[in-house]
């Protein structure tokens, strides 16, 4: 059998419910010292600005915070929207906490806006074009955390020779075309974005040119997991989950009832959004492993990033558990990964 990829987690910081955004931060906490303890081997934290379930708007905050709650486990972003970013201010940013926390910190960045487009233009007042210069600002924000500047007389400091290391995250060829050819990890956003994963992981394996920072490719990539003690159990919370989705993106702003919300899930238009969830490990301790494993293999990939899909933090938390002992994980040998 394939060596077992490594194991990660992203927190989307979800406020349930009747619950504050204050609230929620601190389960992020929670869960980040549950998973430390366990032995994953990082937490990512995603941008997202003007969504009312997501509390990560601004990943360094968050993870300087959980940082100061944690020890050893590695904390990065999945991801900066770098075109939202002047790539300065994400060196000075990730720079601090690389001081503060060393050889702990991930910067992993998106091109996407992390939004919708009311908020992009009229509340961030990102260029529209923004996202066309990711390359470029990727190479500069490269040049500030190597102590290399592209811009004669500046550096970021704090920032400069940390080094952070940085991952290309997509969901498209654009993406693993560029992490090949700057040779960079990249991540692939399967967990939401499944239809490209073949092909974008296949093409940056083959094309990946080696740098200072990765001498050899590695691919991380994103699929979802709900686990239970029981197969009925699981597949009924995997139910919830989609209806939770469903009325996320087809009922945002409007009061629809629950059996309003079914009906349109099973629709064509309820269909798509579910076809987002397709790789999704569902099921007790063994059959999450075994599916896993399929996917690992499918993927190519040498991590896999977990998106924990369950409606309550209890949840949340049980499935961690499980996967944790599905997948053998050991806290004493989480390294191998590249930093």
């Amino acid at each position: 059998m394939t060596e077992h990829a490594h194991l990660s987690i992203l927190d989307f910081c979800t406020i349930y419910e009747g619950e504050t955004a204050g609230q929620s931060m601190q389960r992020s906490v929670e869960m980040a010292q549950l998973a430390e303890e366990l032995g994953f081997s990082r937490m990512w934290y995603t941008e997202h600005h003007n969504m009312p379930t997501i509390t990560s708007s601004s990943p360094a905050v968050l993870i300087s915070h959980i940082g100061a709650k944690t020890s050893s486990i590695r904390l990065g972003s999945g991801g900066v929207m770098l075109p939202n970013h002047a790539p300065y201010l994400v060196a000075e940013q990730f720079g601090t906490l690389a001081e503060l926390y060393p050889d702990r910190i991930d910067l992993g960045l998106g091109r996407a806006p992390g939004t919708d487009m009311h908020t992009l233009g009229r509340a961030l007042r990102r260029d529209s074009h923004a996202a066309e210069r990711f390359p470029e600002d990727v190479k500069e924000l490269r040049g500030y955390l190597a102590g290399k500047s592209l811009i004669p007389g500046v550096q970021a400091i704090p920032g400069a020779n940390t080094n952070v290391p940085i991952y290309i995250l997509g969901s498209s060829l654009f993406g693993a075309s560029l992490a090949a050819k700057l040779g960079l990890p990249y991540a692939f956003a399967s967990h939401f974005a499944p239809q490209h994963l073949e092909q974008a992981t296949s093409h940056y394996r083959t094309h990946f040119q080696p740098s200072e920072s990765l001498s050899a490719p590695y691919v991380i990539a994103g699929v979802n997991v709900t686990a239970a003690d029981t197969t009925e159990a699981a597949a009924a919370e995997f139910d919830r989950v989609g209806l939770r989705r469903v009325k996320s993106f087809a009922g945002r702003g409007k009061n629809f009832s629950d059996s309003q919300i079914k009906q349109i899930r099973d629709s064509y238009q309820g269909q798509q959004i579910l076809d987002m969830l397709k790789y999704s490990a569902v099921g007790t301790a063994s059959e999450v492993r075994d599916y896993l494993e399929d996917f690992q293999r499918l993927a190519q990939a040498d991590e896999l990033m977990i998106s924990l899909q369950s409606t309550t933090h209890d949840e949340v938390l049980s499935s961690m558990k499980i996967l944790a002992s599905a997948w053998a994980l050991d806290p004493a040998h989480v390294a191998g990964a590249p930093a």
